[in-house]
């Protein structure tokens, strides 16, 4: 009985922690999404037909994407219980090896949607405050010239807090968006009371009714319509925090009745008094009610921009371990807790975009234009990895596969479709942020690649390399001397210089390699691989996951138990310094050449990304041409 009110115990935690991390992005949309269906060039009037119609698209989108799509059936393709576009690219990739252009398609694929994240990563922030904040003016006027200097200010100090780990934070996010889904589902039922006829709309025949009549341009309307999903990826990105269980659990019992029931509520709201239309969201509370819910808000909205935010360091760091971006410093904010992770480079430049786009667009409504292309793109983009692991990983038929994920491709690329229209009023903030985050991780990529088939046509085979040396032996130096390599079996640039201006070979010599693969956790059972290859020389090959730390120093020891023991005291840790230089010729085209030459000036020092020891570290340079 005790095991199992622990189990439920930390079961209603974990729903609750999934709350305040999951669902802030989504949670938050009711304060600007329905309002955008009714302004703009193309919007709709708040006559009764179009209420209904905005609302019956807004009910049928959240069934069928969120609820069907992503909690039903994109929630079960977990790579190893993580989820997110690399985890899911990992996943959908590892299941297509037998076809190698369909593999490299889904990796080209996983990047992009890594990329597009990166973009929306931006906007979330900034309209999710800036709308919050737009509250005071519900209340007077006079608060408008103060609104963008506000947002800044609050965006400031949710970026600044960051050093310092989101543990403290974090146990309040899910008990605020508890009351917040609470609060604005009631706000919604004390609307619907008032009009009960506004139920109407979950008739789909509305719907079809907006489309029959707008014809073409009901793309527009299906534009704003979408506002109402973003924050929908977070669902999935996030298993790996919470389990799917949880996920399911706070959303059916909670977050989509309480969103449900708000838009409703702003429903209503619009057929009883069509002039609330400029802001139907802070309109649903009585006077005495607004400036606690703008205050509400904006907590909610911080809480909304802070999982964003989190989700970028931690697919950061994903990407880092799968070779896609340069090393950056990645601090650990909790002892606890191997997910909370703090990126300082990231961080800033991405307040610096997000500070650009709250002062360049100004408004929330002007950021919706912005929003939307990225997500969509994604979603896209998920339901195609999704339709491959269907198919080879889970071994469904054809027909199966195609009608799992066909009709969801369907609604994707017609909400595509309609943010498509923004791209030119402010789309292209977000594509022209994806396209600099894809072109640097497609050639960070190709330049390792490059720099790998230079180093192995001119490295020395290691086997045949030990025996020559040997034939007439250095001098033996005490201790244990470590040679990070990227290659198996190929002799280490650190060991030749090392050779020449020291000619001096240590007791014991460990040639390893660290290597990151398409799963998010290796256990320490499989960390290790070792090989004699004799004079107490060691061929290791270390296996991390992209969800891993990759901590050398710790993993090393468990080679005690494999005979090789290794005393921390009288070990150095040789390293390879490269530097990059671009040439004329085959390879990539010159001005990418140097891009990937500057990351890789700048990137973070192999001893700190491999977590070895400074005082024991020596590196030894190289030059390679590419």
């Amino acid at each position: 009985m005790n095991r199992q009110s622990t189990a439920q115990t930390a079961g209603l935690g974990l729903t609750l922690g999934a709350l305040g991390v999951v669902y802030g992005d989504i949670g938050t949309s009711p304060l600007y999404a329905f309002q955008e269906i009714f302004n703009g060039p193309h919007a709709l009037s708040p006559s009764e037909p179009h209420v209904l119609g905005a609302l019956s698209l807004v009910f049928w989108s959240v069934l069928i994407v969120v609820s069907l799509k992503y909690v039903v059936l994109v929630l079960r393709a977990d790579n190893k219980g993580e989820g997110g576009t690399v985890a899911l690219m990992a996943l959908a990739s590892r299941s297509t090896t037998a076809w190698p252009r369909t593999r490299a398609a889904l990796v080209v694929l996983g990047i992009l949607g890594a990329a597009l994240f990166y973009g929306d990563g931006v906007i979330t922030p900034a309209i999710s405050v800036l709308s919050a904040v737009e509250g005071l003016k519900v209340a007077t006027p006079a608060f408008t010239p103060y609104v963008v200097p506000l947002t800044l200010l609050i965006l400031l100090g949710l970026y600044t807090v960051q050093k310092h780990g989101t543990g403290n934070m974090g146990r309040y996010f899910g008990p605020v968006m508890l009351v917040w889904f609470f609060v604005i589902g009631t706000l919604g039922i004390v609307q619907i009371m008032q009009m009960p006829s506004v139920l109407k709309a979950v008739d789909p025949r509305y719907a079809l009714g907006i489309a029959t009549e707008r014809g073409w341009f009901v793309v527009y309307v299906l534009g704003s319509v979408f506002l109402a999903l973003t924050g929908a990826e977070a669902l999935y990105a996030d298993m790996g925090h919470f389990g799917r269980s949880p996920i399911r659990r706070a959303w059916f019992a909670l977050v989509m009745p309480g969103l449900l029931l708000c838009y409703f509520g702003q429903g209503a709201l619009l057929l009883r008094e069509p002039g609330a239309v400029e802001n139907p969201f802070f309109n649903l509370a009585p006077d005495f009610l607004l400036y606690p819910l703008v205050g509400l808000a904006c907590v909610a909205t911080v809480i909304a921009s802070q999982a964003t935010i989190s989700g970028t360091f931690s697919v950061t760091k994903q990407a880092i371990q799968l070779g896609y971006l340069p090393r950056l410093r990645v601090v650990h904010t909790s002892v606890h807790e191997a997910g909370q992770i703090y990126v300082p480079l990231v961080n800033w430049m991405q307040f610096a975009a997000v500070v650009f786009a709250v002062a360049f667009f100004g408004s929330s409504s002007a950021l919706a234009t912005a929003y939307g292309i990225a997500v969509t793109s994604t979603m896209v983009i998920t339901t195609l990895m999704t339709f491959f692991v269907v198919r080879f990983a889970w071994k469904y038929p054809w027909w199966v596969s195609l009608a799992a994920t066909g009709f969801f491709l369907l609604v994707d690329v017609a909400f595509f479709s309609a943010n498509a229209l923004k791209i030119l009023s402010g789309g292209w903030f977000t594509l022209a942020l994806a396209a600099a985050l894809f072109t640097i991780m497609v050639t960070w990529k190709e330049g390792r690649d490059l720099m790998r088939e230079t180093m192995r046509e001119e490295a020395l085979p290691l086997r045949e390399f030990l025996d020559s040396v040997f034939i007439s032996p250095p001098m033996r130096a005490h201790g244990t001397a470590v040679f990070m390599t990227s290659e198996v079996g190929v002799t280490p640039a650190a060991l030749l210089h090392n050779l020449k201006h020291n000619n001096v070979l240590h007791e014991t010599n460990l040639f390893v390699t660290a290597r990151s693969h398409e799963v998010p956790w290796v256990g320490f059972d499989k960390r290790v691989e070792l090989e004699s290859i004799g004079r107490d020389c060691w061929q290791v090959v270390l296996n991390f996951g992209f969800k891993n730390d990759l901590d050398v120093p710790a993993a090393l020891q468990l080679l005690r138990h494999r005979g090789v023991d290794i005393d921390e005291m009288t070990t150095s840790y040789f390293l390879s310094r490269e530097t990059v230089v671009p040439t004329v010729g085959s390879g990539m085209a010159p001005w990418r050449e140097k891009l990937f030459a500057g990351m890789h000036r700048n990137a973070a020092a192999a001893a700190d990304f491999l977590n070895l020891p400074p005082n024991r570290v020596v590196e030894l340079g190289s030059k390679v041409q590419i």
